[in-house]
């Protein structure tokens, strides 16, 4: 087989150059010369090629629901949108030690007895892998295993043996002999990963490439990397806690931003049933500065405790700290607190943290918080069966949040009693056992909270 021909391309201008360079020769850019194969040119080659496009109308193309593979674990289902598709492509990237490996492992088990599975280790032996499954108390049997890094090899090896499921652990340290190169480099990332999506499609393999991370927590290599691919999943967790969640970032499959949560035991990943009991704390008494939200992830309705510490600052710069919530919000939050509702945080430190280790994106987190630092700062514990969301403008109005029946429905599942909500989120129809209390307006809010 003869060797392709490589060039070095620009990513600022797109000119080429036979040789690396470390400035671009047509833009003068710095640093932007990235290997890639150079195609040969033939003739007539565009004609060629329109002929053999499979040019249709739209209308006449039938739309389908496309069949799904379970997965075997339910929360991992959940994130993939119903289970793996056949020539989907799925990266998911995460902390070294976080869990990838495992889940993928344990998947694969599961689905290994009613289709073919290829596990394609780049990182570790056949010895490590089998000493995991034995660890895990798995039955890794149907599973067929190849620790190799070459990705000519691979291909080869998926032509050859045709699974419904392959997976690469990890794409970074794949390479091919067409670029010179070194493996996990720009270059190496972007063609590997091409290949073995255009073989997925083709062959119509179900392909899991694993993914690095860099220390910021962004997926390594190429950002065409998550372009290429149909799903992009984040597994994430606190290297403190046993609890892992899972993310999906993109999906052309399913619905975005759904998560799924892990335990890691001894014998590898458990499904969490109720997630919403990770989230809360368990006082033995009230205690001010706690409230409980409900925030939405993806379709799921998550209950989260959001605790509030307000103490007397002792430097000309009172500090503002969030953990699991964006602090730029948290400096306007207090703001409409203090011109809305009368309470002055000026002179007082404020610290914001999310139970569990959560991160909270969405604005309907807004009048938990606020209630929260007005309990810390009173020091009047709230009542503890109070669920609050809610929106808060610069205004001082309450504005409403999507799904707010959904929420609604789950904390009266969890036993709460009572919710603060937007005037808008009220439900038409009475909810068992919970007292739903509308509000417009902040201090309306604060008011409310005195009566229960």
């Amino acid at each position: 087989m003869a060797k392709a021909k490589t060039v070095y391309t620009c990513t600022e201008c797109g000119a080429s150059s036979p040789k690396w360079q470390g400035q671009c020769p047509s833009c003068m850019a710095w640093n932007t010369l990235v290997e890639s194969i150079a195609e040969a040119p033939t003739a007539n080659r565009y004609a060629a090629l329109a002929q053999t496009a499979g040019l249709q109308k739209l209308a006449e193309v039938e739309a389908a629901e496309v069949p799904r593979q379970p997965s075997g674990i339910g929360e991992f289902d959940r994130v993939l949108g119903g289970g793996l598709v056949a020539g989907g492509v799925v990266l998911i990237g995460g902390d070294p030690g976080i869990g990838k490996s495992t889940l993928l492992l344990q998947t694969l088990c599961h689905v290994g007895h009613l289709r073919k599975a290829i596990y394609v280790s780049g990182e570790e032996s056949a010895q490590q892998i089998a000493m995991r499954a034995r660890r895990l108390g798995l039955d890794a049997g149907p599973i067929d295993l190849l620790a190799e890094i070459q990705l000519e090899k691979i291909l080869a090896t998926l032509q050859t043996h045709k699974p419904d499921i392959a997976v690469i652990d990890s794409i970074q340290t794949i390479y091919s002999e067409a670029l010179q190169s070194a493996p996990g480099s720009v270059a190496q990332v972007r063609e590997c990963s091409a290949q073995l999506t255009r073989a997925a499609k083709q062959l119509g393999i179900t392909v899991i490439l694993v993914g690095h991370v860099t220390k910021e927590g962004s997926l390594a290599g190429p950002r065409v990397l998550e372009h290429i691919v149909d799903t992009v999943l984040y597994f994430e967790g606190d290297p403190n806690s046993s609890f892992r969640l899972i993310r999906a970032f993109k999906n052309r499959f399913g619905a975005v931003n759904e998560l799924g949560v892990f335990a890691m035991t001894e014998k590898g990943l458990r499904e969490v049933s109720n997630p919403s009991a990770l989230f809360l704390s368990h006082h033995a008494e009230q205690v001010a500065g706690s409230c409980i939200t409900v925030t939405q992830e993806g379709s799921r309705p998550l209950l989260v405790e959001i605790q509030a510490l307000v103490d007397e600052a002792h430097a000309p710069n009172p500090k503002r700290l969030c953990v699991g919530l964006e602090q730029n919000r948290l400096a306007m939050l207090l703001a409409v607190l203090h011109r809305h509702a009368g309470v002055a945080c000026f002179d007082q430190d404020v610290f914001i943290n999310a139970v569990g280790g959560v991160r909270i994106s969405e604005p309907a987190v807004d009048l938990a918080v606020l209630l929260a630092i007005v309990s810390s700062l009173k020091n009047k514990p709230l009542h503890n069966k109070l669920i609050v969301f809610g929106e808060v403008g610069l205004a001082g109005e309450v504005r409403p949040v999507q799904r707010g029946q959904e929420r609604l429905k789950e904390a009266a599942k969890l036993g709460f009693t009572h919710a603060i909500v937007p005037k808008a989120n009220a439900p038409k129809q009475a909810i068992p056992d919970l007292t739903v209390i509308a509000v417009e307006r902040l201090d309306q809010a604060l008011q409310k909270i005195k009566e229960i």
